[in-house]
């Protein structure tokens, strides 16, 4: 069962899957952090990236307000579908499979990681200098 289900879950499915994002995905996104910083906190599996859920739905906030506008829509969808998978709990292997359950999720969150790396690193030094910028003011 978990090798068939591990050839839909590759960089070329994720890369697909992002190009389908819209606007309305991000929204859904936006009124879901709760429940995905849970998920990511509360899963011993997921937990290593509870931080970087942090920065990725700060980089959705800041691109929605307007105030952080450099970055691809690739990025934004890239985001977007990684945490509306994590979100899903009927994925391809759903969460509720004891041991399994959350390896698809982690999965895709490590594709949509490699996508995005640089642009997170971008965003981070730009929020870096935001902060540097308000103390000096």
């Amino acid at each position: 069962m978990f090798n068939s289900n591990k050839k839909l879950i590759n960089e070329d499915y994720v890369s697909g899957e992002i190009t389908k994002m819209n606007e309305g995905d991000v929204d859904v996104v936006m009124n879901n952090q709760k429940e995905i910083s849970e998920k990511l906190l509360n899963s011993n599996t997921l937990k290593k990236y509870t931080e970087l859920g942090k920065i990725m739905i700060g980089m959705l906030q800041d691109y929605r307000k307007g105030v952080y506008s450099n970055v691809p829509w690739f990025t934004i969808a890239a985001i977007a579908f990684s945490l509306l998978y994590v979100l899903n709990p009927f994925d391809i292997i759903p969460d509720f499979i004891p041991g399994l359950g959350y390896i698809d999720d982690l999965a895709v969150l490590s594709f949509g990681l490699r996508f995005i790396e640089s642009d997170l690193h971008n965003y981070l030094d730009w929020k870096l200098e935001e902060g540097a910028s308000e103390v000096e003011a």
